[in-house]
């Protein structure tokens, strides 16, 4: 099968799967009152948003995973499951931070240390595979010797310790991402679109694949006005899926580029949290770098419509992966 065929059937069946699970989940949800319950000192627009349904990133994950082992067992192609492992251990994470919001009728899940030893246990597991089969070596986009990637041969401890960074710091980023209707599906749409394109090993494009029509068609239904929401099951999967891939092709560097979203809405909130608690230790009152944090509320709380964000941010995207296309072809 030819990898652009390989590519249309992958998303088409995920695709099919995904949109025709949402009209038959979200009342599920519904029923059950997995309503969204919206942070008070967040936008004040986004009140009207609580009782959305959430979690609904367990529909596109269904599909993702169903697409994944219907390949697994046509094509007996395993080299991807690494990585879906490491999607749905992330996304199992998230699902019980959902769920316990749900149950205490709050917006406190799993607590920090809770989360964090999670996602340490799941990054574990991952990282001791990359030892193990993939190598501790890196490729460093944008420089080539004798028409080659330069790669860097890194020692075990300080690879290990740069892995947990990455695979860590684009979950959290990616859960961070999600906070306007569409914007975390439609970012990491466009970077699967870029794995796409960069990768040549065909299990790895039918996993991307795979996420990408599980994502179109879940946009359908996440779009502004969304009517459900991924909730953290879906956004800590997310960054699993982006991380995991970029450390199998061994190009965590390239996170920078593409996953750049992801990334500017952590470091706001690093900042904006870090300078309130220096403002308010030195002047007794805490002051502010942003007009809220993360990144997207910043220019919501400037006049910008949510759709407009949105739009401002996949376009960036979709810039920053083409700039990472070059990087490294």
């Amino acid at each position: 099968m030819k990898a652009s065929e390989i590519v249309i059937l992958a998303t088409g069946i995920s695709f099919v799967l995904s949109a025709g699970l949402c009209p038959i989940v979200i009342p599920i949800l519904k029923r059950m009152k997995f309503g969204q319950f919206i942070r008070e000192e967040g936008p004040k627009s986004h009140l009207s948003k609580s009782g959305t349904p959430t979690m609904g990133g367990i529909i596109f994950l269904v599909a993702i995973l169903a697409t994944s082992l219907i390949f697994i067992f046509a094509l007996k192609d395993y080299s991807y499951v690494p990585v879906l492992c490491l999607t749905m251990g992330f996304g199992l994470i998230g699902f019980i931070d959902d769920l316990l919001k749900i149950i205490r009728k709050q917006n406190e899940g799993l607590s920090e240390i809770q989360k964090m030893l999670g996602q340490i246990i799941v990054a574990a597991l991952f990282v001791f595979y990359l030892v193990r089969n993939v190598g501790t070596s890196i490729i460093i986009p944008f420089v080539k010797v004798q028409g080659h990637h330069l790669e860097w041969e890194m020692p075990v401890w300080l690879f290990a310790i740069f892995m947990f960074i990455v695979i860590i710091g684009t979950v959290n980023g990616a859960n961070f991402t999600d906070g306007l209707d569409g914007l975390a599906t439609s970012v990491t749409i466009i970077i699967a679109i870029f794995f796409i394109g960069i990768t040549r090993q065909s299990g790895l494009v039918i996993y991307n694949s795979a996420v990408l029509g599980a994502l179109m068609g879940f946009l359908l239904y996440n779009v502004h006005p969304a009517r459900v929401f991924m909730g953290d099951t879906g956004s800590l999967a997310l960054g699993g899926f982006v991380a995991g891939m970029a450390c199998i092709l061994r190009m965590p560097l390239i996170i920078v580029i593409v996953a750049f979203i992801y990334l500017i809405e952590v470091i706001s909130v690093m900042i904006q949290v870090g300078w309130f608690k220096i403002t308010k230790k030195k002047y007794g009152e805490g002051r502010r770098i942003f007009r809220m944090a993360p990144l997207h509320h910043h220019f919501q709380e400037g006049g910008k419509s949510e759709t407009q964000v949105v739009t401002y941010f996949t376009v960036f995207t979709i810039i920053l992966c083409m700039l990472g296309y070059l990087a490294v072809r």
